[in-house]
């Protein structure tokens, strides 16, 4: 049990390092995204630098990374897998996005493959975050305040939906992850948090053109 959850985890690593906003970058503007803009590999830079249509292009493709692998790899180590085996595929894409082993483990902050993960794991915790996240960004148009607080919506919703037993063994697996992932999260903001405090941080203008690049 063990070691497959194991090798589950592993093959879910590789599919969450696969660095999608590096890839469109440099197919649609033929760039190294973490040289322009934030440096970072997510659709938020890539939007910023490239015009919005690419960043939602990374958006989806980053999304389904999650997405994917966790509903469907368990499925190839067991042979009916439990709640468990969907969660570490889940987890596995988030920490393979973010610390990616081909870009020498710095990848993006995690926000789309985790949408993909809780779109699978908590629809409904899902909704809340999106709710929570589109209620901050259409009046202040500041992606990180709004990934953050769609973070904790999701931790709150999920511990709510699973109390008065969260801990228990049949819901353990997606109670750890209901902390775990909007902790890394808020983790890999750290910067945005300092610049949102000292109010710098930029916020989201859409692009509909690619700007030209070198």
């Amino acid at each position: 049990m063990l070691t497959s959850l194991l090798l589950l985890f592993l093959a879910a690593y590789a599919i969450g390092s696969t660095p999608f906003g590096l890839l469109v970058a440099l197919a649609a503007g033929r760039i190294d995204i973490r040289k322009h803009g934030s440096g970072n590999i997510g659709a938020t830079n890539v939007g910023r630098v490239l015009g919005s249509k690419w960043g939602l292009l990374v958006l989806v493709l980053d999304a389904l990374k999650g997405f994917l692998p966790a509903l469907l790899l368990p499925r190839l180590f067991f042979s009916d897998p439990d709640s468990l085996s969907h969660v570490v595929a889940g987890v596995g894409t988030i920490v393979g996005h973010m610390f990616p082993v081909w870009l020498g483990f710095r990848g993006g902050k995690g926000v789309a493959t985790a949408l993909g993960v809780v779109l699978c794991l908590g629809p409904i915790g899902s909704a809340v975050a999106a709710f929570a996240f589109f209620a901050l960004f259409v009046p202040f148009r500041i992606v990180s305040l709004s990934s953050i607080a769609a973070a904790l919506a999701f931790a709150v919703t999920q511990l709510v939906l699973l109390s008065p037993t969260p801990f228990s063994a049949e819901n353990r697996g997606l109670a750890f992850f209901s902390l775990l992932v909007p902790s890394l999260i808020i983790l890999r903001h750290r910067t945005n948090i300092v610049r949102l405090w000292r109010g710098e941080e930029p916020r989201y203008e859409f692009r509909r053109k690619t700007p030209p690049v070198n």
